[in-house]
């Protein structure tokens, strides 16, 4: 009988010892993960044991190479890429420029926060604002939402402290409640603010960043994408091999936009403006008016029969029936039996336990109108389909209530002001630049796709006491308008804080 082996194939390595051990070797040429992804595409042809394919892969880089090429580019074989891993340390980027490299979700990145850490004065001067000749104006509107940002620091840290007396009287607090300082004074800085992130990345994805984001009408996502290759693509050549952007990476969003634009034209100009209803069943006035005053989350979308679906889902897993019989049975069940099933999948769950994968097969289309704070953190769910418009200064900005508290507001708002005014200037002479000056309180419309499984996540990590303000109570926003429409399927939605209480509620006198 044989016995099962599991050998570490490879691991993490700091750059900094392979370049050492490169310089102490020149001779060798197999300190690359190429080999790794040579060695895995032959296990599917070749009866070796594995371990005996990576040696030989080590041994012969360049046939290694060259099967890389063939299976990858010439057979289409790309998952193969996906065994080459890269850790790359990205410095001196904007906030706007993270929001387009963390769009590409088969990575994983740790970004700078300001939530812990004081920002100084640092930040990016788009080369668009350069050329069209708005530094000056730029700069100087940059250095006074950073004014203002030091200024709402100084003045929140106190009033968090003192409306917080309890947790103060203990040092080991005082990060915390100076975070939560830094949380709301972050609100006033620019999308240009520099932060830096780690980002692991495989070497198909990678291929996929460097193309995409070179066909993107931000100057620094070009750079970004020039460097990000020349970073990578002398360790894996054979695997980083099309990075030009396409027809299809550089026309198909503003062949969209056109023909948007042209299509809604058309159709207001036959429809009165203030009755025209938009997909949250409001008309556009209606929606302009509360997104000028509110951030609101809007589900615009849900699966019909959703607990239905569920059951039969759970029918179908712990069954040896089609689905459609699952679907036949569920729909002939009362809502106690689909609440007794439904309450089987989720008795023994805890806090810390994912939903049954069966909720999956069931989602949630909503709206959120929502602060580029508040983005920052929902664009991480990475399980979700996010699409989003551009930051428009129309929808207003999120003011957080400390804010208010401390009597802030106003200058708050004229920074606010002053900002838009100097977007406007940068619109009209750098469109594709003009997002860099707008303050993390600013609004962009998102749409977000979940399943009721990613809802349940989202609801853990972001509905829980110790979860920043805003994302706090969207997310909190998101389960209520979830639970109308799904209410046994939604049954143990809370943040972690809160599980407890709800588990008792919702199983009380059950053994």
């Amino acid at each position: 009988m044989q016995t099962m082996e599991v050998l570490l194939a490879g691991h993490n390595v700091d750059y900094d010892i392979i370049r050492e051990i490169a310089a102490e070797h020149p001779e060798r040429q197999d300190l690359t993960p190429e080999t790794v992804a040579a060695a895995y595409a032959r296990i599917s042809r070749n009866p070796r044991p594995v371990n005996e394919l990576r040696t030989l892969a080590r041994g012969e880089v360049e046939k290694a190479r060259a099967s890389n090429r063939n299976i990858v580019f010439e057979m289409g074989h790309s998952s193969i890429a996906e065994h080459a891993v890269f850790n790359l340390d990205i410095l001196k980027v904007s906030r706007l420029l993270v929001e387009e490299i963390e769009k590409f979700r088969l990575a994983s990145y740790t970004e700078k926060s300001q939530r812990y850490v004081l920002f100084k004065d640092d930040f990016v001067i788009p080369a668009e604002v350069r050329k069209a000749g708005l530094e000056e104006t730029f700069t100087a509107t940059v250095r006074a939402q950073n004014r203002c940002y030091h200024e709402l620091y100084e003045r929140l840290r106190p009033y968090v402290f003192a409306q917080n007396p309890e947790l103060a009287a203990d040092p080991a607090n005082t990060l915390l409640l100076e975070g939560w300082a830094k949380e709301d004074a972050r609100y006033i800085i620019p999308l240009a603010t520099e932060t830096q992130l780690g980002m692991t990345v495989n070497a198909r994805n990678l291929e996929l960043m460097i193309r995409r984001l070179a066909a993107c009408p931000m100057s620094e996502a070009q750079e970004y994408s020039r460097r990000l290759y020349d970073a990578t693509q002398r360790v894996a050549p054979s695997l980083v091999r099309y990075t030009e952007p396409t027809a299809y990476d550089l026309e198909t969003k503003k062949g969209l936009r056109a023909q948007a634009a042209r299509i809604i034209a058309k159709i207001q100009a036959n429809s009165p403006r203030d009755t025209l209803k938009t997909d949250t069943g409001m008309t556009d006035g209606e929606a302009a008016g509360q997104g000028k005053t509110d951030r609101f989350v809007r589900l615009i979308d849900a699966t019909q029969d959703a607990d239905e679906k569920v059951a039969a889902a759970l029918l179908h897993s712990g069954s040896h029936l089609p689905l459609a019989h699952c679907r036949e049975i569920a729909a002939r069940m009362d809502r106690a039996g689909k609440e007794a099933l439904i309450k089987t999948a989720l008795r023994r769950m805890k806090a810390y336990d994912a939903a049954p994968r069966e909720f999956e097969q069931v989602g949630l289309l909503f709206e959120l109108t929502i602060s580029a704070t508040c983005f920052a953190q929902a664009k991480r769910h990475r399980m979700a389909s996010i699409t989003v418009q551009d930051y428009d200064p129309a929808l207003g900005v999120t003011i957080p209530p400390a804010v208010v508290a401390i009597g802030m507001e106003k200058p708050f708002q004229e920074i606010c002001t002053r900002t838009e005014e100097t977007w406007d200037q940068i619109r009209r002479a750098a469109p594709e630049a003009a997002a860099y000056i707008l303050t993390n309180a600013h609004r962009r419309r998102v749409a977000m796709r979940v399943s009721a499984r990613e809802l349940y996540h989202l609801a853990r990590v972001r509905a829980d006491r110790h979860a920043q303000w805003d994302i706090r109570e969207t997310a909190a926003e998101m389960v209520a308008e979830g639970r109308k429409v799904m209410p046994l399927t939604l049954l143990l939605a809370a943040g972690k804080d809160g599980f407890d209480d709800l588990y008792a509620r919702i199983f009380a006198g059950e053994g």
